[in-house]
């Protein structure tokens, strides 16, 4: 297994894997005429070992226009694509040479990469079983794995993946960053804090700090995360999804500017980062930026297209911007699943009231209502809010997932069978 250059240090170990990129053994024979699909091939390797990565797909294309089903060829331009960021390209390759052979696990793992670094989250997953199903072994494939059920808040499912393989990745620190989230996740703060000071054996480290703001976090506690999450950001700035999460801690404390500026570092660097596509469209929809809003939010929602918090965003851009048929569809959807959220309601009651339904609004009022006053009757002074982190207006509350910290990894240019 190679893993793909990156200039951008304190990438998880899951965003450095690199598709497998196959060499063919043995110089081709001089051309005759006009250079063979094997020739083209070997040369593709070469400009792509050289970092020549356009020339490589042109060869690669060469070669593909005289031996379509050639996996090979069809795995490198995959990855060739990948180089470039065309993820969308490179996932239509892997899927054509896996059309020649479905069983064939390296392009597959190939696959999944692209789709995870898409941010098809669940259709890496997908891809992700097939491969683990064929080799349970593979820990790549397990960590990777965790990482896209971590991602998708199935915090069961992660411990179900890596408890039983402690004996195999319990020196992983990116395994006990996995596992020690979700069980803090799942309120098992014992198990997950002796995860966390298995961290700290090594000394002080920004990816340790980052799981003790993390833990902070979990408990609602942002004044208690904002020092930790400081000194992690201080230590690496480069560290994956530490602005994420510091500017959660400054949205706890009602330090809005800063948690916005905090979301836009992070995504210089991990465009994808669910939190800061989030809370940023949230922003900067109560700021009245509704194109950019509906930009963050539109990227949340290709992460995590059932969250309640992402509907409720893109239903409240909508609200705002008049498009009142797409609000009433999204706002429709998190009432159905979050019954007992109140804010749910009063927007649907001013959809309602915008499209002349007096009957439906006069009920979703009715209800909002009902459910504000049972909320304060049994926690006096409580918000029907997304929690201390958000000061704006209200939105569902759900756990916060947490991208993996960075694993260093060498890189290494492209080669053949690892």
């Amino acid at each position: 297994m190679s893993f793909l250059r990156s200039g951008r240090r304190g990438l998880a170990v899951v965003l450095l894997l690199a598709p497998r990129v196959f060499a063919q053994a043995g110089a081709p024979p001089a051309p005759l005429s006009r250079p063979s699909a094997d020739e083209f091939f070997a040369r593709g390797v070469e400009q792509h070992r050289g970092g020549d990565v356009l020339g490589a797909i042109e060869s690669y294309r060469a070669a593909l226009e005289q031996e379509p089903k050639r996996i090979d060829a069809r795995s490198n331009l995959g990855a060739a694509y990948v180089r470039l960021g065309r993820y969308e390209d490179a996932v239509r390759e892997y899927r054509l040479a896996l059309e020649t052979d479905p069983k064939h696990a390296a392009v597959r793992f190939n696959l999944a990469l692209a789709l995870y670094k898409a941010a098809r989250i669940e259709e890496a997953a997908a891809e992700l079983e097939q491969v683990m199903a064929a080799d349970a072994t593979n820990k790549a494939v397990v960590l990777l794995l965790a990482d896209c059920e971590l991602q998708r808040g199935r915090d069961e499912r992660v411990v179900a993946l890596l408890e039983p393989r402690a004996a195999d990745l319990g020196d992983d620190r990116l395994y006990s960053y996995l596992l020690g989230n979700a069980l803090l996740r799942r309120g098992e703060f014992d198990r997950g804090q002796a995860l966390i000071d298995r961290l700290f054996q090594g000394g002080d480290s920004a990816p340790a700090r980052l799981l003790m703001g993390v833990a902070h976090l979990r408990r609602d506690d942002a004044p208690g995360a904002l020092p930790e999450l400081q000194k992690a950001a201080e230590l690496d700035p480069k560290l994956n999804t530490v602005w994420s999460l510091l500017g959660r801690a400054l949205m706890g404390t009602g330090r809005r500017p800063e948690a916005a500026d905090a979301f836009r570092r992070e995504l210089e660097t991990n465009p994808n980062d669910f939190d800061s596509n989030l809370y940023l469209g949230l922003l900067l929809k109560d700021a009245g930026d509704l194109d950019l809003a509906y930009d963050h939010l539109k990227r949340a929602s290709r992460l995590r297209p059932q969250d309640a918090r992402v509907l409720y965003g893109l239903g409240g851009v909508h609200l705002a911007a008049g498009r009142i048929d797409e609000a009433e569809k999204a706002l429709l959807q998190v009432a159905e699943m979050a019954p007992t959220y109140a804010q749910a309601h009063v927007l649907l009651a001013t959809v309602y009231y915008r499209q002349k339904n007096k009957e439906e609004g006069d009920r979703h009022k009715a209800i909002a209502q009902r459910l504000h006053a049972e909320k304060q009757a049994t926690e006096p002074g409580a918000s029907d809010a997304l929690g201390p982190a958000y000061r704006g207006e209200d939105a569902p509350p759900d756990p916060a997932a947490v991208p993996p910290p960075s694993k260093k990894a060498d890189p290494s240019s492209p080669g053949g069978r690892r």
